[in-house]
């Protein structure tokens, strides 16, 4: 059983601790358990019960009602708002308590009814983007346990691979084609599978071959598809005296190919060259490329 201080169900909740403290003396709503020494901690029930009632709360019903509540009806209009209501702290919430409850079936129809309203791209980037973002937060404080991001990592994963299997596979020699990989040590895999769904939905060849990858792999799969783009994100790999090094052995391994560049290490170095390859900021930036490219 995992244990929780009210510091915690601030972070994942968005209740400060200072309002869960009234609700609790007021309402009765939580019951903490305490220790000797009479410090607050809170169960995962505890945990579960507090999302609820923050996201209701949150969409605009008074605590007071709230607590004349059964469970059974909080769980039922927790559903209805969450399959309801798409604004981006709903979803995040809804998502969360699917994360903190292991509970596949709900996170699949969260992200199903969005996917049906926004489309799969715009669920990526309005909710599932920012989940991620939350999800590293969390991580970082110590609010969540590895179990549960790779719960979640995985369930994403299938979803965003789903989508990949779901657009056709570009034919035609005048289709430019897009090698992309991970470089041995990184391990942004949600993000380079992400850019798979968006080249393939844009109707270009894509060539993923994955994560942990050598320059001599590279090499090897270069000589056989000869691609117009290669495609690689560096985050955490490389350090400032060896990034350069690094970019620069691809552009001269390279030199018939357009290299694109992302992630936090290549942004934050802030790279110039004149040789053939470009960096490309951020998500925005990636997909106002591929479009652009795309209309000529």
């Amino acid at each position: 059983m995992a244990v929780y201080s009210i510091k915690d169900l601030e972070k994942l909740s968005g209740i400060k601790a200072h309002t869960i403290r009234i609700w609790e003396s007021r309402y009765s709503i939580i019951e903490p358990g305490r220790t000797q020494t009479n410090i607050r901690y809170y169960t995962d029930d505890n945990l579960k019960l507090l999302l609820n009632i923050a996201l209701l709360n949150k969409n605009g019903i008074k605590i007071s009602k709230i607590a004349e509540m059964e469970n059974e009806e909080i769980l039922e209009k927790v559903a209805a708002i969450s399959e309801m209501n798409f604004e981006s702290d709903v979803q995040l919430d809804a998502l969360t308590l699917s994360m903190i409850e292991m509970d596949e079936y709900k996170f699949d129809r969260i992200i199903s009814t969005n996917i049906q309203q926004l489309g799969f791209e715009r669920t990526m980037i309005e909710v599932i983007y920012p989940f991620l973002d939350k999800l590293g937060l969390l991580w970082l404080t110590g609010s969540i346990n590895p179990v549960q991001e790779n719960f979640m990592s995985y369930l994403i994963r299938q979803k965003i691979i789903s989508a990949i299997n779901n657009e056709p596979i570009a034919q035609g020699k005048a289709i430019p084609k897009f090698l992309i990989y991970l470089p041995e040590g990184e391990s942004q895999e949600l993000s380079l599978l992400f850019m798979h769904y968006l080249l393939k939905s844009r109707k270009f060849k894509v060539v993923y071959i994955g994560n942990y990858i050598s320059l001599t792999d590279l090499k090897d799969a270069y000589q056989i598809h000869r691609p117009e783009f290669i495609y690689t994100i560096i985050s955490e790999t490389f350090t400032k005296p060896l990034i350069k090094d690094y970019v620069d052995s691809l552009a001269i391994t390279f030199p018939d190919t357009q290299i694109l560049l992302s992630g936090y290490q290549v942004v934050s170095q802030n790279l110039q060259s004149d040789k053939n390859y470009s960096v490309l900021a951020d998500l925005a930036e990636t997909i106002a490329f591929l479009d652009e490219l795309n209309r000529k």
